[in-house]
């Protein structure tokens, strides 16, 4: 078995057929490079594997992170944890993008744990588009296929802007969201940076709008034969118009002229979810257009040192602490 780093003069176009997901695409690895991220590109066989290793504050060492790539084989770990030996890696965090009903981890030759602090979650929720449209709004909760029509009603109207100016209106409404929520999104530049990578036919902008006023706004993904919903952000403005009903309507059918046979939600609770968790409200709303909730086989860490691995995960521990009792004073 063949396994190499490749190199920045690689061909762009086959890399990405043999790349299992945006984040794995070189677009993405580009963007992540010019954030000041470093960015290792390694090669089995017929699979590509996108790590991005990131430096531990105020030490020499590093961590590894393998996102949404098929599962590596043994011999393709192996290559991994040697390389992480050689660069300072304490661990390298893996999240495939597989179905836990189609593939396992085989823990068992290597230090490869279920992570304690999982990036992705465990379950997304999957929307099959083949239908047509009459099909596809007849399989919706009748709420959800309520407040679009209202939405219609009311003369909301969604276009697609894949543009610099679309990207703008997105960009407002994403950064105005997590300031109204109370929650951590990516800097401005980081957004603007992944936008200027992959603009050109991975990344698509669809807004609704009422008249003139931008009321909730979806940055997607489409690659190969799926569509993904990564960002989101909404107006407080006119929520009455049910426009976030209609444009992930207008979405979906996006995907379809797209050529898309999936709409990965990109993250969820599990089947049978507490209504009052973290999450609850995003995952009922994607519950409504009739998805299909699916469980992916995890996250786990291939440790590379373990002792400081131990100690990594006592400092997160400690860290997450001191910040959820900082947000409780603020």
């Amino acid at each position: 078995m063949n396994i190499q780093i490749i190199q920045d003069t690689h061909n762009k176009a086959e890399f990405n057929d043999k790349a299992h997901h945006p984040l794995q695409t070189w677009e993405w690895g580009e963007a992540r490079k010019q954030l000041g991220t470093d960015v290792v590109r390694i090669a089995d066989n017929n699979n590509v594997f996108q790590m991005t290793t990131h430096a531990i504050p105020y030490t020499k060492y590093k961590i590894g992170y393998l996102p949404r790539s098929v599962i590596p084989s043994n011999e393709a770990l192996a290559f991994m944890a040697d390389y992480g030996r050689k660069n300072g890696l304490i661990f390298i965090k893996i999240e495939p993008y597989v179905r836990k009903t189609e593939g396992t981890i085989d823990d068992s030759a290597l230090t490869l744990i279920r992570s304690p602090h999982a990036l992705f979650p465990d379950w997304t929720q999957m929307l099959d588009i083949t239908p047509s449209e009459e099909a596809l709004l007849k399989a919706m909760k009748p709420k959800t296929r309520y407040n679009i029509k209202l939405a219609q009603k009311k003369e909301v109207v969604v276009k697609e802007e894949s543009t610099d100016d679309g990207f703008e209106v997105f960009s407002k409404l994403y950064f105005d969201t997590t300031k109204r929520q109370q929650y951590f999104g990516h800097t401005p530049r980081y957004h603007k940076t992944i936008w200027d990578h992959m603009k050109h036919g991975i990344s698509h902008i669809v807004t609704a709008y009422f008249e003139n006023d931008p009321l909730a706004s979806y940055e997607l993904f489409m690659f190969k034969d799926t569509l993904y919903y990564p960002y989101g952000g909404s107006s407080s403005l006119h929520r009455n118009l049910m426009g976030t009903n209609l444009l992930m309507w207008e979405s979906i059918l996006l995907g379809k002229r797209l050529g898309a046979q999936k709409f990965d939600m990109w993250g969820s609770l599990p089947p049978g979810y507490d209504e009052h968790a973290p999450w609850s409200g995003f995952t009922k709303f994607k519950e409504g257009y009739g998805c299909e909730f699916v469980e992916f086989v995890g996250s786990y860490d291939l440790v590379i040192n373990q002792n400081l691995y131990n100690v990594y995960n006592t400092v997160h521990h400690l860290r997450s602490v001191f910040l959820k009792i900082k947000r409780m004073f603020i």
